[in-house]
């Protein structure tokens, strides 16, 4: 393959992930798979991935600021675990061997489609929940249950925002737009501090990291109505499809 179909197909692929995590969340299933089938070893392209779609992050968490604005303060003490979290899963993917992570991936690709599949009857079970918010204890397991996350955001990163919201219904959230903020905030801590440290190891692949950066940020802004156009649903089915489509390539790829 030469250099500019290459470059062309890692610009659409991120083009994509921007759009769909501009309005159903899941980019990354489109993004990273590519990388691997454009050839990146995988764990180069995992840290490629995370580098590249960062900004989007940072876009999303501006994005809900009036209600990171009416959070409790408390909450906010969830970045620690995210911050240590975050750079934990970056060194245990860092000393993984290459040949047990390809093993993996197609493992953590599909475990993330499930977890994007079930996002929205999770939602909808919050829309319903009317819970009071719980105390010292529960803000206690929920920083443990984050930093879990921390961890798995850090090392593979697909699908970390259900989990999140999961752990804040729990601890007794139930304004939706106001939990959609603190997980961006959230991701935008784990993956960023991942980021950094792949950066630091010489872990990615720049040439593609500036096309599919590009591609992201202009795929969120541009992209985002052409997904808004096609509807929520028909979008998450294409992330799906995409998904459990790319899982079943790379386990044949073994």
């Amino acid at each position: 393959m030469d250099l500019l179909t290459h470059n062309l197909i890692a610009f659409a692929a991120a083009f994509a992930a921007g759009a769909i995590n501009a309005v159903a969340g899941g980019g990354s299933l489109v993004s990273f798979p590519t990388l691997v089938w454009l050839g990146l070893p995988s764990i180069t392209a995992n840290a490629t991935n995370t580098v590249a779609v960062w900004p989007g992050s940072v876009g999303s968490m501006w994005g809900y600021r009036r209600e990171l604005k009416t959070t409790e303060r408390r909450m906010f003490a969830l970045v620690v675990p995210s911050l240590v979290g975050g750079i934990a899963g970056a060194l245990l993917l860092r000393l993984t061997p290459d040949a047990i992570f390809d093993r993996l991936v197609p493992i953590l690709v599909l475990f993330a489609t499930v977890l994007f599949m079930a996002q929205e009857p999770v939602q909808r079970m919050f829309n319903r929940a009317t819970p009071e918010h719980h105390g010292a204890r529960w803000l206690a397991g929920g920083m443990l249950f984050q930093l879990l996350v921390g961890v798995y955001g850090g090392y593979f990163g697909a699908g970390i925002g259900i989990l999140m919201l999961a752990a804040l219904s729990i601890m007794g959230h139930d304004d939706i737009h106001q939990m959609n903020g603190l997980k961006n905030l959230m991701a935008t801590f784990i993956n960023g501090i991942a980021a950094l440290y792949f950066i630091w190891m010489r872990m990615v692949s720049w040439p593609d990291a500036v096309v599919m950066a590009a591609g992201a940020i202009i795929g969120g802004v541009g992209g985002a109505g052409i997904a808004r156009r096609l509807g929520q649903k028909t979008v998450r089915r294409i992330v799906v499809a995409i998904g459990l489509a790319m899982a079943a390539a790379l386990m044949l790829r073994r």
